[in-house]
This record gives structure tokens, C-alpha cells and sequence, in this order.
């Protein structure tokens, strides 16, 4: 049994208890925890735009530096979308100058992010990069003693986890999982109801992820130049080689195992996670899982992860959770004894309407849920507090999506054989193939 699967159920419970987590005093730079945190975004693409522009319209932080391996271009989610860290850098300053009424703040951008890292008066870094870069980065800010803002999912395997909880458990930093349904009032409202019992022994849970939002080429595609400005060797850092195409990188990263776990783990991460919620189940995981359907495109597209998937997992309290593919994106639905309650991108509903009744606004104190999630992040940095979505339970939700690939990859038919997962050892029973899949190689000097 590894020591840190252990620790890692006692470790919030621990520090939740105790005092505030006592940080370096590098973390402040100064020795005046009050003043402004100081904050570099490493990873300016759709997500990593998004939140920098809430940082900067609610005036959450000073952002001192971006980084990103693309000096700009078009192309991200949508071919009008302009990002990178050049338009970065200019968002950062014009808002820096309409704030301090046109005395420019200068915004530092890097290709390297070791450069960052190693900047004394930055506090926190924001890591939205792809997920096979969660794990080295978050590792490395760590051990600088920066607090840390890790886009979900936290990990790109399984096994990624422990070595992250390990990494920022020692360095005495926070860390902040970019599950920002954790700061969404009616995902609380929700979550903590079915938890209290509103609905009666909970049953059953049903979340839903969407389907694939973009097509790549099939077999037969073909390289592609890698453009001037776009640093390709270090975007595909620890994974394997392979041949740009602007289909492999920029959003659609996430729809190729070697850098992420399709849908499952985009948008499963959020659904997924408020299901562990309302379970109370942050820190565990089931006991058994089994897929009952995946599909698959052509062999020799560009693209591999599974396009859709049903599978189902069984907890140690009875508590069963389907995960199926469908138009909601994220969708939670909780179904107990005495009655359901729902809630995701499409709305709040429930059996009967008096469970509704003190549903929160959405946009509580004008912020949306990324923001709120970003100023909790912010406020935990310089209080040394447990933030909302700390290491652990990104672990937790993370393997969660983990072990529904490896099962789906593994046996992807109806009908396959259910796979016992201990949640106490981290490891599937009696299955060392499907254990095998919880870890990968990286290229050197990443190993």
C-alpha cells in the first residue's frame, strides 16, 4: 500500500483542523501577507485568457508575468480567437494602465516557464496548460514556494496525483484545483442538500459529459510546418514524439491521450466531481467500474480518444454512478429514496420544487464561478487557508475520470468484465494491466 494513499485522506482532514498552513515568507516576498498578491499566468490559451480576464476585471491580483510557448496566433477554440503571450502581455497592461490612470505597470512575458518560477517577488502562479504539463509544473512551483491556481483535470494519469500531493504537502504551499463548480453557489446549494439528506438515502447518481466540439482529420493526414512563433518541441515536453499538425495542439490537445483524456476528463472533472460531492466522497473513489459503451473514430485519425462512453462505477456505500455522454456538457443528477435534484450548464431542477426553495443566484456578489474560484484562490494565498478544491480532491475526482479511461481503453464493449479499484491502495485488485495504464514514460528530462 503506497504511504501517501494513506496520507492523503488524513492530510485535509489534518489541516482543516489545525491553523493556517504555515507558508514561507517568500511567498509574500515582504513580510506583509496583506498587501496585493503577486501573480504569473503560465498558459495563455482559451482557458488561460479567460481567467486572466477575470483577474483583471475585478482587480483580483497584480499579474506580473505570462507565459506561454506561442508568441501569438489565431486558432484556439474558435479560428477568430487571438492568443498566446504577446496578446497576453498587452491585455495585462492595458488594463494596468487604465487602473493606475495611465502610469503603465509593465507585464513581463516568457516562453520559458522556469524563467518564471524563478522570479523572488512572485507569489502564485495560475497553470493552465495542457494536462500532460499539469503535473512537472505544479511539481516546480511547488518547490519554489509559489501557491498554485492547477486547471482541472489535476492530473494527466492517475499515478501523477500522488507525486503532486506529495510535492506541494511539502513545500507547505496551497494549491487551488480549477474546479470552479466548487464556487458556484447552486452547484453548494445542490450538492451540500443531497449530502444533508434532502432527498433521502441517495440512490443513485447520473453525470453526463458532452460529445467531441471538434473533428480532426482522419488516417491518412499528413504533417504540418510548425509555425515561427510557436515553440512545438517544448509544448510536447514529457509526452512522445510526434509530428505537428495545429489539430494536435492549442484546444484540441485535449481529444489525444498523449496529452489528455478527452471529454471524459474535461468535462467529467466538473459533473464528476459535484457527484463525489453530494456523495461525500471527496477524497474516495468506487469500488468497482465497468464500461458498457465506447466509440471510437477510425483507427489512424489524428484524434483518439473515445468520442462517446457510458460507464459505471459502484461505491462501498451502496451508491451507484453512471457516466454517459450526451448534449449537456455537465449535468449532475442525484437520485435518493424520497425524491432527485439536478443541476449543470442547462439549469437547476428537483422532483419537487420545495428542494429548491433558497436556490442561490448564479452570479452571487457579481462574480461568475471562475472568478469566485480565482478570489478564493487568491484569499487562501495570502491567509495560508485550505482553498475550496485543494490537492487532494482534484486527485480524487481526477482518478475518478482516470479509471473510466483505462477501463474504457482497455475493455470498450458492452459487456466487459467489472474491475474491483481499491480506493485506500490506489490500485485495481487482481489486474496488473489495468494498473499498468495508471502511469506512462516521459521523455527525458522529464522522467
Amino acid at each position: 500500500m503506497s504511504p501517501l494513499s494513506i496520507s492523503r485522506r488524513t492530510l485535509l482532514a489534518g489541516a482543516a483542523a489545525a491553523a493556517p498552513l504555515v507558508l514561507s515568507s517568500r511567498l509574500f516576498g515582504a513580510e506583509t501577507p496583506n498587501e496585493r498578491l503577486r501573480v504569473a499566468f503560465i498558459g495563455t490559451g482559451n482557458q488561460g485568457m479567460g481567467l486572466l480576464k477575470r483577474v483583471l476585471d475585478h482587480d483580483l491580483a497584480d499579474v506580473l508575468a505570462v507565459c506561454d510557448v506561442n508568441k501569438g496566433s489565431f486558432g484556439y477554440k474558435e479560428e477568430s480567437h487571438f492568443y498566446g503571450r504577446g496578446p497576453a502581455k498587452e491585455l495585462v497592461e492595458k488594463a494596468n494602465a487604465k487602473r493606475t490612470k495611465g502610469s503603465a505597470a509593465k507585464c513581463d512575458a516568457y516562453a520559458d516557464a522556469r524563467e518564471v518560477l524563478d522570479r523572488k517577488d512572485i507569489d502564485a502562479v495560475v497553470i493552465v496548460v495542457p494536462d500532460h504539463w499539469h503535473a512537472p509544473l505544479t511539481i516546480a512551483a511547488a518547490k519554489a514556494g509559489k501557491a498554485i491556481y492547477c486547471e482541472k483535470p489535476l492530473t494527466l494519469t492517475q499515478a501523477e496525483g500522488r507525486d503532486m500531493i506529495r510535492a506541494v504537502r511539502d513545500a507547505k504551499v496551497i494549491l487551488q484545483t480549477g474546479s470552479h463548480e466548487r464556487s458556484n453557489p447552486i452547484s453548494a446549494f445542490v450538492c451540500e442538500k443531497v449530502k444533508a439528506g434532502a432527498i433521502g438515502d441517495l440512490k443513485r447518481v447520473v453525470t453526463k459529459v458532452g460529445y467531441n466540439n471538434k473533428v480532426g482529420p482522419g488516417p491518412g493526414w499528413k504533417a504540418e510546418p510548425v509555425p515561427k512563433e510557436f515553440d512545438y518541441a517544448t509544448w510536447l515536453g514529457p509526452a512522445p514524439e510526434a509530428p505537428y499538425h495545429h489539430d494536435r495542439c492549442l484546444y484540441r490537445f485535449r481529444f489525444h491521450y498523449d496529452y489528455s483524456g478527452g471529454q471524459i476528463t474535461n468535462f467529467g472533472a466538473h459533473s464528476n466531481d459535484m457527484a463525489h460531492w453530494g456523495m461525500g466522497e471527496d477524497l474516495g473513489g468506487p469500488t468497482e467500474i465497468r464500461c458498457l459503451d465506447a466509440k471510437f473514430l477510425p483507427e489512424g485519425s489524428l484524434f483518439n480518444t473515445a468520442t462517446e462512453t457510458t460507464f459505471l462505477c459502484k461505491y462501498a456505500s451502496g451508491v451507484e454512478l453512471l457516466c454517459e455522454s450526451g448534449p449537456e456538457q455537465v449535468q449532475t443528477r442525484f437520485e435518493g429514496a424520497d425524491g432527485w435534484m439536478q443541476t449543470g450548464y442547462k439549469g437547476t431542477t428537483a422532483s419537487d420544487p420545495e428542494l429548491l426553495e433558497g436556490l442561490p443566484e448564479k452570479n452571487e456578489n457579481g462574480l461568475d464561478p471562475h472568478a469566485a474560484h480565482l478570489a478564493n484562490f487568491v484569499a487562501c494565498a495570502k491567509s495560508g487557508e485550505e482553498p475550496r478544491a485543494p490537492v487532494e480532491i482534484g486527485h480524487a475526482s481526477a482518478t475518478l475520470c482516470h479509471l473510466a479511461n483505462v477501463v474504457i481503453r482497455r475493455f470498450p464493449t458492452a459487456g466487459s468484465e467489472n474491475l474491483r479499484w481499491d480506493p485506500q491502495a490506489e490500485k485495481f485488485l487482481d489486474h496488473p494491466e489495468a494498473n499498468a495504464m495508471l502511469d506512462r514514460e516521459r521523455r527525458d528530462p522529464w522522467a
